[in-house]
C-alpha cells in the first residue's frame, strides 16, 4: 500500500491563510529539486514572481484557475495548479510539486488523478503540461500516468532565462 492509500491526504483549495505556506513548500521544494536543471539565479527569480500573494490571490474564487494544497495527516506536503487554456476542452496542468520526503509514495499519482477528474467535471478532453527536457524523475511519472510528449517548446520567462520545454498531454 503507498502513502497516499494509508494516510489522510486531503487537497483542498488555497485560502489566503495558505500563501505562506505555499510560498515556504515552493521555496523548499524548487532549492532541492531543480538545482541540477537551471542556475540558482533562475531558480531566485521565477520564485520571487510567482508565489507572491498578489500572484497567489487569482486562484482564490477564479473561475478559470485553481490551486490545491496537499496535506498528509494535516502537514503541508505539497500542492498542484492548474488551468483553463484559450483552446476549448484543454486543461494546462501548471503546477505538481510534492516535498522531497513525500516523492516516490503515490502522493504525485493522487494529484494527477485530482486534477484529471476536476477537468473531466469542467467538461475537457485534454490535459497538458510543460516539464523540464531535464526532469526525468517528473517525465518519468508523466508516461507513467499516460501523458506523451507532443512538443518541445522553449520560453523567454525574461531577465536573460529561458525554460527549455517538452510539452506533454493526455487525452481524457
Amino acid at each position: 500500500m503507498n502513502l497516499a492509500e494509508s494516510t489522510t491526504a486531503t487537497l483542498t483549495p488555497i485560502t489566503t491563510s495558505d500563501f505562506t505556506t505555499i510560498a515556504q513548500l515552493a521555496d523548499t521544494i524548487w532549492r532541492s529539486h531543480y538545482v541540477s536543471m537551471i542556475s540558482m539565479a533562475q531558480i531566485d527569480y521565477m520564485l520571487r514572481g510567482r508565489y507572491t500573494p498578489e500572484k497567489l490571490r487569482y486562484y482564490l474564487d477564479s473561475t478559470d484557475c485553481w490551486m490545491d494544497l496537499l496535506r498528509i495527516s494535516g502537514t503541508p506536503a505539497g500542492y498542484c495548479s492548474y488551468a483553463f487554456t484559450e483552446v476549448a476542452g484543454q486543461m494546462k496542468l501548471q503546477e505538481l510539486y510534492l516535498l522531497p520526503e513525500y516523492q516516490g509514495k503515490g502522493l504525485g499519482g493522487l494529484m494527477l488523478r485530482h486534477v484529471e477528474t476536476a477537468a473531466c467535471s469542467l467538461g475537457c478532453t485534454q490535459l497538458h503540461l510543460t516539464v523540464n527536457k531535464g526532469n526525468a524523475s517528473s517525465i518519468a511519472v508523466y508516461r507513467k500516468a499516460g501523458f506523451s510528449v507532443r512538443e518541445e517548446a522553449v520560453f523567454d520567462i525574461g531577465n536573460g532565462f529561458i525554460m527549455d520545454d517538452h510539452v506533454m498531454a493526455k487525452d481524457l
